[in-house]
Formats: structure tokens, C-alpha cells, sequence
């Protein structure tokens, strides 16, 4: 394996129950991520990605520390098997972006699993207040899921659009339960591949997580004026 890599980190829908247990048992390093989580956030978090239940490690509130840990977890153990040297790129899906920022050294692990806890409470908040979810189809163009999006927004009077174009043929929808519900149905029935919903618990990527924006822009900023955030030769900004 090369020592320069391009690492992609990988955002919510993408935990699953028993994660990282065979990289905890294998690797000290691994090990050592989870443990200090832990330490951290004063919850079992391992125990939660290892053992559950289920549907906590799918509350956002829980999801996103979980994924963030696990995703760097799994880093560490990527070092130590195979020596690498230097993480030459760094990007990341939506949460996966503070995993990258954790990757390329612009901010400690400590300050980010703190951080993705905070989001994840906000968007839990914005969540409960204006309830939602996402939902992955496959097999169509994007005109045309975005045209049964805003039909379907029409006619019932909600919130839901287009939240991810993943790539040609994989888009996620987000947004209020009946549309989601309604915008559902009229891809079906424009030929999409297959409709899924996804294991998250909010709205993401939709005007619903306005407030968990607002809420995490001044979490940050006061952050970044404590310095907390800062790093030697960063050029990372909070907003």
C-alpha cells in the first residue's frame, strides 16, 4: 500500500450495529480512539456501537459521535497495519467532513467528537421540533426526482427536496414525513430503480435543520475565540 493516500470519510446512514468491535479487539490503536470517546463524552459510546440498542446508535445524537469515532478508529488501525506516512488528501460526506478535518490535523479529536455530540443534540432539537428523513433513489435522473420533489412539496404543503446528489443515479431526498411520503410514490411510479429510506432520524440537508444551523455557527464561533480549534498553519475557518 502507498504511504500517500486520499482518504473519503463516510456520514450518517452509514453506521451499523457492531461496529468497530473487531477493530477494538485487534488493534491498541483502534482501542485507544474508542476508549478515549468514552472518556470524552461520559457515555458508553463503544458499548452503544458494539452492542446497542439499535435504535439509539440511530438517534443523530449518538450517530454522529459513533461514526466520527469509528471513522478514526478505523484510521489508526490503517496506520499501524500498513505504516502509513502521509494522508496526502482528506474529504468527507457531510459529517464525514469533520472526520477529514480530524485526518489532515486542523482540529484535535477531542474538539471534533465534542463538537458532532453538540450537532448532533442541535439536530436531534430541530428534529423533534420539525420532524423528518431522508430517502436514497436509485436509477433516476435528477430533473426528474427534483420535479417529483417540488410536486410533492406542492401538494401537501411540506418541506422536501433534493439534499444529496451522490452520484448519477444515487440521489437522497430530505425532508417532512408526508412529503417524503408523497415524493416517494410519484418516483416510483416515474421508473426509479429502488427507493430507500435511510437510518437517520432527522431531515438533514433541508431547511428543517435551520436551527441546529443557527444553534451550531455560534457554538463554533465561540470555539474558535477560545481557541480551541486553532492548529499550527490551519486555515480552517468555523463558518
Amino acid at each position: 500500500m502507498p504511504n500517500r493516500l486520499a482518504l473519503i470519510f463516510p456520514g450518517q446512514g452509514s453506521q451499523y450495529l457492531g461496529m468497530g468491535h473487531d477493530l477494538y479487539q485487534r488493534y491498541p490503536a483502534a482501542r485507544a480512539v474508542f476508549d478515549e470517546a468514552d472518556e470524552l463524552l461520559g457515555l458508553e459510546l463503544s458499548k452503544l456501537c458494539f452492542e446497542g440498542p439499535e435504535e439509539e446508535l440511530h438517534d443523530t445524537i449518538n450517530t454522529q459521535p459513533a461514526i466520527l469515532t469509528m471513522s478514526l478508529a478505523t484510521l489508526e488501525a490503517l496506520k499501524g497495519r500498513h505504516h502509513v506516512q502521509e494522508i496526502a488528501f482528506a474529504a468527507g460526506h457531510s459529517l464525514g467532513e469533520y472526520s477529514a478535518l480530524v485526518a489532515s490535523d486542523h482540529i484535535s479529536f477531542a474538539d471534533a467528537v465534542r463538537l458532532v455530540r453538540e450537532r448532533g443534540r442541535l439536530m436531534k432539537t430541530a428534529g423533534e421540533n420539525r420532524p423528518g428523513g431522508m430517502v436514497a433513489v436509485l436509477g433516476l435522473e435528477a430533473e426528474v426526482v427534483d420535479e417529483a420533489c417540488q410536486l410533492a412539496g406542492e401538494e401537501t404543503g411540506t418541506v422536501v427536496q433534493v439534499a444529496n446528489y451522490n452520484s448519477p443515479g444515487q440521489i437522497v431526498i430530505s425532508g417532512e414525513q408526508e412529503g417524503l411520503e408523497k415524493a416517494m410514490k410519484l418516483v416510483k411510479y416515474k421508473g426509479a430503480r429502488r427507493v430507500v429510506r435511510l437510518a437517520v432520524s432527522i431531515a438533514s440537508h433541508s431547511p428543517l435543520m435551520e436551527s441546529a444551523a443557527q444553534g451550531l455557527r455560534q457554538v463554533m464561533a465561540k470555539s474558535w475565540t477560545d481557541s480551541s480549534f486553532k492548529r499550527p498553519g490551519s486555515q480552517w475557518s468555523p463558518m
